[in-house]
């Protein structure tokens, strides 16, 4: 087989989706959600300004199949499993009270979420009381303790699979700070013991344990028995605002950072240290496609496979690669070829230090990959790294580095990043910022004017005051681009789930990305960009004109202008400060309101509400 000279150094193991760091199925989690199914998770109470009377059980069932649905499209391989506990009803492997693993068939426990599995969730509140039920399963004068059987159900679930290949991780939901309060004397202390002692044992086996807590109105949550999440100052769901809050955190909690790779840092001869590597921002593309068993449904495995063209027999060892040199075939192995296009070893080499002044923002060619230090297979990269860290920030340097991508090789500048703490929670966490570098060819230069007629156009300090007057006037405070959804995206998403679900009606999409056309037509707003137009176009500039080109108007301009003018005609007509005086603006029809919003280039969108409402808004009412 002749050698394709555009593929002798395309690694196999980067492919663009590498490149963008794209979550493989090695980085699988393991989720197991324990839920406490007690009598107080169902109480409704709530304060005055809840509109909504839910119960804390609804609120999680709610937020766990938002959960699903999210995750059988952006990552169907991870595996769940749903476990309530303070149950009348059993059914666990270990045999144990007031344990109930909910599943339904033909899936196992701890599996991928199927459709049938998330709509038959999605309805459990219909059949609960029924089929499972509630009930206080830690009572004065007994011995069971809900809580040690539900971790230890939980941990039997995460057997499965090793903990260096996949997050093992148990989401523990429930509005009850105090589950041994009934108890009193040496029996509590025995309870409380063991069930930390069982919550550590868990952890011991690389299983993390989260809280994710419930406040009743007008209450606090205190610690449960150690057990606390991270995030518990950040995340306590007011009454009104449970549901949302709940998601939001569930969204926090579901969608942690992942280890990219882990990397040698090479720092002096013989001194390396581990670092584990994380895509924090990348974007979003819809899944790859999937070719199915047309009788099963089942994902079809692609193989190829080489048919001697003189024999016909398929060939069994692996096909060699040549190269015509001088008239004769150099034969080239596989092992060979792959030694031949790695450039270098994947390893991480520091060259040395530049000042801060010197990294512009133009460097910054593709994201960034955030590093932090790992003691797993290098024991002291944390101390070490943290002194590199320190002395960093400290003397306003960052560092150079050579990344050996076994067949990208970069130039990488390491910039360290302080922690920033708000309100006694973690904004950004410390670290180094991997950037990569730019080659010289990545870099253009500015075209200059050669001709002596050409003269570069210059703003007036006028204009310069009016711009930034506009951009002032239309600055989104605390942007950031991760506060709007792809719309796209969003929208497919939203077709799958339809599809998987059976579901009769799409799922509304809101296109954040839309322009916020009552925004930009209130009053102060307006002003400016009319005033920023008049500082660089003139009283006289015709738009309409100007962009047909060569004082030549075409009939699309021509029709817009005279509905302009008809528009200004017909809104003479009106005493729209009287009409608005004495409530009359909503005896118009649409076509009438929309010649005042047109003889005062405002938006003409929306319902009859919107418009007056724009009407009121540009007239200071």
């Amino acid at each position: 087989m002749e050698l394709d000279p555009d593929d002798v150094f395309r690694d196999d193991e980067d492919d663009p989706e590498n490149e963008l760091f794209q979550e493989r199925e090695s980085t699988k989690e393991y989720v197991v959600y324990l839920v406490d199914a007690s009598p107080k998770m169902f109480s409704t109470s709530s304060s005055a300004e809840d509109q909504k009377n839910e119960s804390h059980f609804h609120i999680v069932v709610s937020c766990i199949a938002q959960s699903l649905k999210s995750q059988i499209i952006n990552r169907s391989y991870d595996e769940v499993a749903i476990c309530f506990f303070n149950t009348r009803e059993k059914k666990n492997k270990q045999d144990l009270n007031g344990v109930f693993v909910y599943t339904v068939a033909e899936r196992d426990s701890l599996d991928r979420p199927t459709a049938r599995f998330i709509k038959e969730f999605d309805r459990i509140d219909e059949s609960f009381a029924n089929d499972i039920g509630s009930q206080y399963g830690i009572v004065s004068g007994s011995h069971e303790n809900t809580i040690y059987n539900a971790l230890w159900v939980a941990q039997g679930l995460l057997r499965k699979g090793s903990a260096k290949t996949a997050d093992k991780r148990i989401l523990l939901f429930t509005n009850e700070d105090d589950p041994f309060g009934s108890i009193k004397g040496a029996a509590k202390t025995d309870m409380t013991r063991t069930t930390l002692q069982r919550a550590k044992d868990a952890q011991d086996l690389g299983i993390s344990i989260e809280l994710l807590p419930l406040n009743r109105p007008g209450e606090e949550f205190r610690d449960l028995i150690g057990l606390e999440g991270g995030d518990l100052a950040l995340f306590m769901p007011s009454a009104g605002q449970k549901l949302e809050d709940m998601k939001d955190q569930m969204r926090k909690r579901m969608f942690t950072k992942r280890i990219v790779k882990r990397i040698s840092f090479m720092i002096a001869s013989g001194l390396s240290i581990e670092l584990n590597s994380y895509a924090l921002i990348r974007p979003t593309v819809p899944g790859v496609t999937t070719w199915l068993d047309s009788v099963t449904n089942r994902p079809l495995k692609t193989e190829r496979l080489f048919i001697c063209a003189d024999t016909g027999a398929l060939m069994q060892e692996p096909p060699k690669r040549f190269q015509s040199y001088k008239n004769e075939n150099i034969i080239f192995s596989s092992a060979e070829l792959s030694e031949i296009k790695r450039v270098s070893t994947g390893d991480l080499r520091l060259l040395g230090f530049k000042p801060l002044s010197c990294l512009k923002d133009y460097h910054n060619l593709r994201p960034s990959t955030f590093l932090f230090p790992s003691d797993k297979e290098v024991v002291g990269s944390t101390r070490i790294f943290i002194a590199l860290h320190r002395s960093m920030l400290r003397l306003q340097r960052y560092a150079v580095a050579f990344y050996g991508n076994p067949s990208n090789p970069h130039l990488v500048a390491l910039v360290a990043q302080d922690e920033i703490i708000i309100n006694g929670g973690q904004l950004e966490p410390p670290g180094m910022h991997m950037i990569y570098l730019p080659y010289s060819d990545d870099i253009r230069n500015i075209e200059e004017f050669h001709s002596s007629t050409d003269v570069v156009p210059r703003a007036t300090d006028d204009q310069v005051k009016k711009a930034a007057a506009m951009m002032k006037r239309i600055y989104l405070k605390d942007f950031s681009v991760c506060q709007f959804a792809n719309p796209a995206l969003q929208r497919h998403y939203a077709v799958l789930q339809a599809l998987a679900l059976e579901e009769d009606e799409m799922p509304d999409i809101n296109d954040e990305t839309l322009p916020d056309e009552e925004g930009m037509a209130r009053p102060a707003v307006v002003k400016a960009i009319e005033e920023f137009k008049l500082s660089v176009y003139g009283e006289d500039y015709d738009e309409e004109s100007e962009s047909a080109g060569n004082g030549k108007v075409s009939e699309a301009s021509k029709k817009r202008k005279a509905i302009a003018e008809n528009a200004v005609k017909e809104s003479a007509n009106y005493n729209w400060a009287d009409l608005a005086d004495n409530g009359k603006l909503k005896d118009l029809t649409v076509q009438e309101l929309k010649y005042y919003l047109s003889a005062h280039g405002l938006p003409l969108t929306g319902k009859k509400e919107t418009l007056i409402s724009r009407i009121l808004t540009h007239m200071g009412k």
